[in-house]
């Protein structure tokens, strides 16, 4: 059955709310006003919690939910909430957690329908707001409108298995309290006459292993194992990024002057060769003029080398800033197109939009097309964007008026095709994933701006944003502040993993500008997503005192996270520390032996808090034999239950689908 053709406007009615004010009934959501100002629901105040919730008529699978609004931006808009659904209104789950722009625009989100790509019914929906636009403002909610799928045929099948599902959860949080207290014929009596398994073979080797044998050797093994098979994957992708900057200094030969490497300047161009690691930059504006230099950063030799003084010489594009370059790794060729105009020297030969290509291994440039709009093509643009997926090259003409993106078909003679249009962004950023999709990532977080820079990596899914200059519309002013966000185009989030200080500071210390690029726009960004590095070049530090200056500095940009060989060592470390620990109570110096010679192996001794832990373990070897039982396993062997609590530790490394539920039963206990 297709399920898509099935989704269809839900209906439902107010069945609870936590206030209302005035004439602002809760009803009024029912009804698409949004010329009428007092068409909606207004909370009495903004003190928590605030909630309306949604009866559907009959249980159906909600996909989406609309937002109705004001025609004019509001104050009372909803700039954070949360949707909540379930069968019953005492028993919901989280569906969304989102915001509202301060617009008249509709929006409509996608809610949370599956589990594990089960889908699941909803009958009731509770919108719980959490923040205004307006500080101290009640909260308003216009209108909702909910999508979804209602027919029996497709419901009840899903409503059977989420019964299942809970009743399967259910004994699994009952299987794992009876192990965790030692319940043994409780445990093994209900996991027989249910069939159901608490966790994936794997794990309960594991606990056999560590919990009930105290085998650290052989639970090491497993670790290793399951490292080897890629078992932490799924833990390590859920975590977040860490930036580490790194400035780098490129060699210089003895003798060499200042132009043995890029001068200062921004609106220029980079792209980068993966296979050889090799960064080319073209071109820009140095303040005063447009800059016709090429030049090439080999990683390898950490060293600039400069192709051209002037391109225009050698038969390549002219002098130009703000124009677009892409590279093709496999037929090693750079395409440039485009340039930036000022309008005292626009006439109609200027205008003319030339199309270059450069032949990396022959070091020559060739005119493809001395008028794109010529050929069928753009106008002349700037501040556009072009990339290639081998066959194609796609560019999105954000500054003319056509606002047309177009391809060139690199198989066929220089021929011009119109794809569809798209809406006029701010220095849209554009990223191609080969052979998949043509991916437009329009840079809104943290909010619009100019030169925002964005790259893809196709192997990891995600799309990264660097932002540049801003305008505070509370202040009426430009600042230039860099955030680096990402965004996970499988799970459909953001996440934010850098937000440049300096901005904030009136004078940045030098450690600081040392250890990171300071905030600026119109400066360039590539990627190698080979060797997962970023590469940011120069820029414009948008002060006003220099109105003329630019930079050249370079900075490698790492993107960190828990590596597979971290963890195994890590794991090793908690396995030994606790080993050491048991050793401690009875064999003190079978104990000490083992802590200068095992567990020290384990131990990263750069890491200052790492060596301050390994530093007082030894204390260990002088303490009394304590009855102290964990928190949560009263009435269970000291030793089991710290096990038991390494154990839960170790757990968490792998995939949930092979671990045991997450929750403790006796967490469903209140007071």
């Amino acid at each position: 059955m297709a399920v898509a053709s099935e989704n269809r406007v839900l209906s439902y009615s107010v069945f609870k709310w936590s206030s209302y004010s005035s004439t602002y009934l809760p009803e009024n959501i029912l009804v698409d006003k949004p010329s009428d100002q007092s068409s909606r629901w207004s909370s009495e105040s903004n003190y928590p919690p605030q909630y309306l919730t949604l009866k559907l008529e009959r249980p159906a699978i909600v996909q989406s939910i609309t937002f109705g609004k004001y025609e004019k931006t509001h104050v009372c808009n909803l700039k954070k909430f949360k949707v909540f659904g379930g069968m019953s209104e005492e028993n919901m789950t989280e569906l969304l957690s989102s915001g509202l722009k301060n617009d008249f625009n509709k929006e409509t989100f996608t809610l949370k329908h599956r589990i594990e790509e089960q889908m699941f019914p909803c009958r009731f929906i509770k919108i719980v707001p959490l923040m205004s636009w307006g500080p101290s403002f009640n909260f308003s909610i216009w209108y909702i409108e909910l999508h979804g799928i209602e027919d029996p045929d497709v419901v009840q099948p899903c409503l059977n298995w989420y019964s299942k599902y809970r009743e399967q959860e259910a004994i699994r949080l009952c299987l794992k309290h009876f192990r965790q207290h030692n319940y043994t014929e409780a445990f093994e009596s209900l996991q027989k006459k249910t069939r159901i398994a608490l966790e994936h073979p794997m794990l309960t080797h594991l606990h056999e292993r560590l919990v009930l044998r105290g085998d650290f050797d052989a639970c090491e093994e497993l670790i290793d194992k399951a490292v080897r098979d890629g078992l932490f994957n799924q833990y390590i992708s859920q975590q977040e990024y860490k930036p580490r900057w790194s400035q780098i200094i490129p060699k210089c030969n003895k003798g060499d002057g200042d132009d043995n490497r890029p001068g200062m300047r921004g609106g220029h161009q980079m792209v980068i060769d993966v296979q050889t690691e090799t960064v080319y930059l073209f071109g820009g504006w140095d303040g005063t003029q447009d800059l016709a230099d090429f030049w090439a950063y080999s990683v390898q030799d950490n060293q600039w080398a400069c192709l051209s003084r002037d391109t225009e010489k050698e038969g390549g594009p002219s002098a130009r800033s703000c124009h677009k370059m892409c590279i093709d790794s496999q037929r090693r060729q750079i395409y440039t197109l485009g340039r930036y105009l000022d309008s005292s020297v626009r006439n109609s030969k200027s205008l003319k939009s030339d199309f270059y290509c450069y032949d990396i291994d022959n070091n020559a440039w060739t005119l493809l097309s001395e008028d794109t709009s010529a050929d069928g093509g753009p106008k002349l643009v700037f501040d556009h964007q072009v990339c290639e997926t081998g066959l194609c090259l796609y560019t999105h003409t954000h500054t003319h008026i056509d606002n047309n993106p177009c391809f060139w078909d690199c198989e066929a003679v220089l021929t011009w095709c119109v794809c569809v249009c798209l809406s006029v962004r701010v220095c849209l950023s554009v990223c191609v994933c080969v052979s998949v999709y043509v991916y437009v990532c329009v840079c809104v977080v943290p909010m619009t701006g100019f030169t925002q820079r964005a790259t893809i990596d196709p192997e990891l899914n995600e799309i990264h944003v660097l932002s540049g200059l801003s305008k505070d519309k509370d202040k009426r002013e430009e600042n230039v502040r860099n955030s680096f966000w990402i965004y996970d185009i499988a799970r459909n989030n953001w996440s934010c993993v850098y937000k440049n200080d300096q901005a904030v500071k009136e004078a940045p210390t030098k450690s600081l500008q040392e250890e990171e690029p300071c905030p600026r726009f119109a400066h360039q960004l590539v990627y190698d997503e080979l060797h997962k590095v970023h590469y940011l070049f120069g820029g414009n530090p948008g002060k006003s005192c220099s109105p003329k200056m630019r930079l050249d500095d370079f900075w490698s940009l790492k993107l960190c996270r828990p590596s597979k060989e971290y963890l195994l060592r890590h794991c090793r470390y908690l396995i030994r520390k606790y080993r050491f620990e048991e050793k401690a109570q009875t064999e003190p110096l079978s104990a000490l032996k083992y802590l200068q010679n095992d567990l020290s192996l384990t131990v990263d001794h750069s890491d200052p808090d790492e060596t301050k832990e390994f530093q007082l373990l030894p204390s260990a070897l002088f303490k009394a034999s304590s009855d102290f039982i964990p928190l949560g396993f009263s009435g269970v062997d000291q030793t089991y239950a710290q096990r038991t609590q390494l154990f839960d530790t170790l757990v968490n490394f792998f995939p949930d689908s092979m671990a045991p539920p997450k929750g403790n039963l006796v967490d469903l206990i209140t007071l």
